[in-house]
């Protein structure tokens, strides 16, 4: 399945067949009666007497080859509910023998500027499917056209828009794809293909690694027959140097959980255990396809995380890239040694403005705030207002947690300078936060999102279908645009 748009630019009047028209909140007719016939008027007026006006969208067929959808605006909606309504139209035109559709711009009435642009924009998240190893693809395809001058989206706007898109379904095919596909070598491999949108790629291999110190995240992959890799993509859009902003992520390609195996029901879903990196890689690719103005930075580790007889033990201590030694006490606390690492060394090496990662990290999120919150927790207040902001933007919540040193004594250990677990028991995010916290060594301004209930939907929500929700592409787009750019 897939959606084509095309914009028309013949008048809105000479729409003959399936027409999209937008009305107010009441379904008054009045404003669409130039673009139907008198007879259609008063049949659909007839019709909205016996109908829920309730709804957001009411679909009329005129006859069999010809039918109006009309859609209620609402007074004030947000960018979201825009991009929802877009949604919802294409849950009702998915189905059917009718493949296309006259969207009128001209009929919008809101003050939103961008309307058309959320509109379709939501519609296309919406759109998104991961048929890849589908023997049987469905070969139907979705035609809008869109008619009009009053309100259609501007060129910029529809680079911008499509960027985004780009970055979203790149970060959601990364998540769908399978354990035995996207291991560590075929991510890296993946990664640097990104060089032709113009980003700067550099992988670090488990030699170059080595070399480096970073011991915490080489330590996860151990038990795998597959690399691991530290790779780093840099966007340079600013065009002074300045200090850029830097995203991490925990790419995890499949979790067993190692030696602290994990149970075997819903194990198959630990190939989303690299969700976190995902979300960087396809804002990273989104950056460089609408050509940011700012100057970025993605780091992401990639390992997986298995049971051999050279496998990471508990008990095993490690010596971290900053130098500090953690005990592992359990091998399923893995994301956080990864994370480790990579903080240290996106802090040392790029001394960015900001830090932000992204991670799968623990279930205790889940158990927490579900799947309507990602966990945020942050050494900066300035720097979570801004991402809690960002996120009530696009519909990507997150719900500020506690960190406080008095949390760290749950992690100091009696062999190192600390564990990686917290074996009292309880606030299992937070004291997961507040180990990463210790590898933030020069104070700079950090946010941890832990998108645990938020990467994976199992029944999908608004803007996607279920599966992967590329959730944090958006989120740190809107982050940079509002902020940065």
């Amino acid at each position: 399945m897939s959606v084509k748009i095309n914009y028309s630019d013949k008048p809105a009047k000479e729409i003959s067949k399936n027409t999209v028209l937008f009305v107010d909140e009441k379904f008054n007719t009045k404003s669409i009666i130039k673009y139907a016939s008198n007879s259609e008027i008063s049949y659909i007026n007839d019709l909205l007497k016996t109908s829920d006006l309730k709804k957001n969208i009411l679909v009329f067929e005129l006859n069999s080859n010809k039918k109006i959808i009309l859609i209620s605006i609402k007074k004030d909606l947000k960018s979201f509910d825009i991009e929802n309504l877009g949604a919802e139209l294409y849950g009702r035109i998915n189905y059917g023998k009718n493949s296309e559709y006259y969207i009128n711009s001209d009929s919008v009435v809101s003050k939103q500027k961008k309307f058309i642009s959320y509109f379709l924009h939501g519609l296309k998240l919406k759109s998104y499917e991961f048929t890849k190893y589908k023997t049987k693809k469905e070969t139907r395809n979705i035609s809008l056209i869109i008619l009009g001058n009053k309100n259609k989206p501007s060129f910029s706007d529809r680079l911008k828009f499509n960027a985004l898109e780009e970055g979203t379904f790149y970060a959601r095919d990364l998540v769908s794809e399978p354990g035995n596909i996207l291991h560590p070598d075929e991510y890296a491999k993946r990664l640097n293909s990104l060089r032709k949108d113009g980003l700067k790629v550099t992988v670090y291999d488990k030699k170059k690694l080595k070399k480096l110190g970073m011991n915490a995240l080489l330590g996860v992959g151990m038990g795998s027959i597959r690399g691991s890799y530290l790779v780093t993509m840099e966007w340079n859009g600013a065009k002074n140097k300045s200090k850029p902003l830097a995203f991490v992520g925990k790419g995890v390609t499949f979790d067993t959980g190692g030696y602290s195996l994990k149970p075997a029901r819903f194990m198959e879903d630990m190939t989303y255990d690299m969700a976190g990196s995902a979300a960087v890689v396809g804002l990273m690719k989104n950056l460089a396809l609408r050509k940011a103005k700012i100057n970025a930075v993605g780091v992401v580790g990639l390992v997986e995380n298995m049971v051999s007889g050279v496998a990471q033990r508990p008990g095993d201590i490690v010596k971290s890239y900053s130098g500090k030694t953690i005990e592992v006490l359990n091998t399923d606390a893995e994301g956080r040694l990864v994370l480790a690492d990579a903080l240290t060394y996106t802090e040392k090496k790029f001394s960015p403005k900001i830090i932000v990662d992204l991670a799968t990290l623990t279930g205790a999120i889940i158990v927490c705030l579900g799947s309507e919150y990602a966990g945020l927790f942050s050494n900066d207040d300035k720097l979570s207002k801004q991402i809690l902001d960002a996120g009530e933007k696009v519909e990507e919540k997150l719900w500020r947690m506690p960190l406080h040193k008095n949390y760290d004594k749950l992690m100091n250990s009696k062999n190192a300078d600390m564990q990686n677990i917290n074996y009292v028991g309880g606030a299992g995010s937070t004291t997961a936060a507040q180990f990463l916290q210790r590898f933030i060594l020069n104070k700079t301004p950090w946010a941890h999102l832990d998108i645990a209930g938020m990467a994976f939907s199992k029944y999908g929500g608004a803007l996607n279908s279920r599966g992967a929700t590329g959730f944090g592409v958006r989120l740190l787009n809107q982050l940079i645009e509002e902020n940065y750019e």
